[in-house]
């Protein structure tokens, strides 16, 4: 998926797709978060879980933008969205973002 507009730290940040983890026996099938995912991401599975629902599954995940909206909306809590930075961008980020508080501080 290519983003519309790039945020302002986009070269500081590697992204990769993001996991969708749903929980199957938890889920409902209630077709919310089918129903609400910007890209489209998730679908109905085919097969039944324990209760006999047909739960969710991530059938494009490589599209999923992390966007939180299936895991807000889910009314089971049934959705886990996880997102990975690369630990190196996240250290250098941190260690700009601690620079900049001390420039506030001595200014």
């Amino acid at each position: 998926m290519k983003p519309w507009r790039k945020p302002f730290d986009h070269q500081d940040k590697t992204f990769s797709s993001p996991n969708i983890y749903i929980n199957r026996e938890r889920c409902k099938g209630c077709g919310y978060c089918v129903e609400f995912c910007p890209q489209k991401a998730l679908s109905m599975s085919s097969e039944f879980n324990s209760k006999g629902y047909n739960p969710a599954i991530a059938s494009n995940e490589q599209d999923c933008m992390a966007c939180g909206y299936c895991e807000a909306i889910c009314p089971e809590f049934a959705i886990k969205i996880v997102s990975s930075i690369s630990s190196e961008d996240t250290a250098t980020s941190k260690l700009k973002d601690k620079d900049k508080h001390k420039e506030k501080i001595t200014n």
